[in-house]
């Protein structure tokens, strides 16, 4: 069954996005970021995170897309790869139990916190392994 990660609190979703595929991929896990709005905006930072460095990725619909560690897709549900899947949705994306691993960022907004909540009991509800990382009170 697929296991859920909610990482709160986060003050960019985007770098932090960033921030946790770099994780990932270094760890050798495959990585799927969806999201339906920023996904140009996600491109960029991609290619500049780290500062010294950057995340190799492609598009999830790219030919080529099976060789690459990490990619985009704006929501709809063709990927590659089922390893770890990065959701920037404001709703449970209706593919999140083909992936081994799920992650949901949620920022400080209010409304965004909301809908977390929301996504939250939905996995609740149906038995799904949550944890719960609060990104606020990191060092």
């Amino acid at each position: 069954m697929t296991k859920i990660d909610f990482y709160t609190g986060s003050a960019d979703k985007l770098r932090t996005a960033c921030q946790l595929s770099n994780k990932a991929m270094q760890n050798g896990v495959r990585v799927a970021l969806s999201t339906p709005v920023a996904i140009d905006a996600l491109d960029k930072l991609l290619w500049h995170y780290p500062a010294t460095a950057f995340i190799p990725h492609c598009r999830s619909d790219a030919e080529q897309a099976a060789q690459w560690p990490v990619v985009l897709n704006s929501g709809n549900d063709s990927f590659p790869h089922y390893d770890l899947l990065i959701s920037l949705h404001d709703e449970c994306a209706p593919f999140f139990s083909r992936f081994e691993r799920v992650i949901e960022i949620v920022s400080h907004d209010t409304e965004d916190s909301r809908l977390g909540r929301e996504r939250f009991k939905f996995y609740r509800d149906r038995g799904y392994e949550l944890s719960h990382i609060d990104l606020s009170k990191a060092p």
